[in-house]
């Protein structure tokens, strides 16, 4: 199963670096990223495979936010279908 991963906030160093090794704990793997920073904000998508994930979606959805929250960004962590509907006209 794929999902997607959105994080944004104020940009800082290491973010890229904490959400990618906070899925990799995971056994989650990251299949495609892009990242920008507009001013002084970071944002990121990634799409990721869930296959080898030692959670559930819904129990790493919820440990994304509440790291986020903590590093100051927010992370939203969603399967793709769902993202992919939410998007669409």
């Amino acid at each position: 199963m794929r999902a997607v991963v959105t994080v944004v906030g104020k940009d800082k160093t290491g973010i890229i670096a904490k959400v990618s090794a906070f899925l990799a704990e995971k056994g989650v793997n990251i299949l495609d990223i892009s990242q920008t920073i507009l001013e002084d904000y970071f944002a990121m998508i990634m799409l990721v495979d869930m296959s080898g994930a030692s959670e559930q979606l819904s129990v790493l959805a919820t440990q994304c936010r509440e790291m986020g929250e903590k590093i100051g960004m927010s992370i939203h962590l969603q399967h793709e279908e769902i993202f992919n509907a939410m998007h669409s006209i």
